[in-house]
């Protein structure tokens, strides 16, 4: 699937995913969408600049709270469970207040999240899983691949950006040839993509302060992609940093894309297995809401 191929697919599938949405999940996302709106207008209003400040302070006081990290931590445990969102935004936020530093918050408090996910919801669902996966044909492909391919199979759908971080903790803990200790070391691979967040988030603070942001020239520091970047009055190139931010975004995108496509192709073209199971395997990837506890958060 080429990127003109997959940007044409969005809204088509995100059409059919909106459909089958229950009432309330209708209401929730209008509510959600409500929300975005009304807080672009106020920082229109407001200013970007100084809502940008009040970011900023505010990052500097829990960097500086003894255990500002540990509430952090606690917060991306906290939204690794469904039907909660926002761990995009938190582990930028890791980058915000505490710059590079902050990836170990982030990463450290991710992996413990999702095996805490995992185990809650296979222990809680487990009658649920077992009488799914004898119905679903698709699933029971899925799981077919999946435990014949092993450990390998499991950390390229883990890096996938789809589904997204939450729905894909609940759809592994759905599959049940999957061990803890797979997911766990399938999760170390997913910290590439987190440290990225981090940068990005660090960049941004350099641009949230005004005082730092009007001490920016021509030359080129990186002291604020650690700790230290508070209060230090480090001069940096905004240009560079822009830059820095744009292509760290971009970067994210494309491979994000990457790896979701040639996921797909792999699935599909898997020896040893057939071809029939291969597709069906990987149409459940594209279908995660049918998933048997992906189902569960919207009965």
């Amino acid at each position: 699937m080429s990127v003109l191929d997959f940007v044409k697919s969005l809204p088509r599938k995100t059409l059919q995913r909106y459909q089958k949405l229950p009432l309330y999940g209708k209401m929730v996302l209008w509510l959600w969408i409500l929300f975005e709106i009304c807080l672009v207008i106020a920082i229109v209003l407001i200013s970007p600049s100084r809502v940008a400040q009040f970011m900023y302070d505010n990052a500097e006081k829990l960097a500086r709270f003894p255990f500002g990290w540990l509430l952090v931590g606690l917060l991306i445990v906290l939204i690794s469970f469904p039907p909660l969102h926002g761990h995009t935004t938190a582990v930028t936020l890791c980058g915000f207040a505490w710059g590079l530093n902050g990836f170990f918050i982030a990463a450290t408090a991710s992996l413990i999240g999702a095996v805490v996910v995992l185990c809650t919801l296979r222990y809680c669902f487990k009658a649920r899983l077992r009488a799914f996966s004898k119905t679903n044909e698709k699933w029971q492909a899925l799981e077919t691949v999946i435990a014949a391919k092993g450990l390998l199979l499991i950390i390229l759908i883990r890096m996938s950006p789809l589904p997204p971080w939450v729905y894909s903790n609940m759809l592994f803990a759905s599959i049940g040839s999957v061990s803890v200790w797979q997911f766990m070391t399938a999760t170390f691979f997913v910290f590439p993509k987190l440290f990225l967040h981090v940068f990005i988030g660090s960049r941004i603070a350099a641009f949230s302060d005004g005082e730092t942001r009007g001490q920016m020239d021509t030359r080129t520091y990186f002291s604020l992609l650690t700790r230290s970047h508070f209060n230090q009055g480090t001069t940096d190139t905004k240009v560079i940093n822009g830059l820095l931010i744009g292509g760290g975004i971009l970067i994210a995108f494309v491979a994000s894309w990457f790896v979701y496509t040639s996921i797909q192709k792999h699935i599909r073209r898997l020896p040893g297995q057939p071809v029939e199971t291969n597709e069906l395997a990987a149409e459940a990837l594209e279908d995660t809401e049918d998933a048997p506890l992906l189902a569960s958060d919207r009965a």
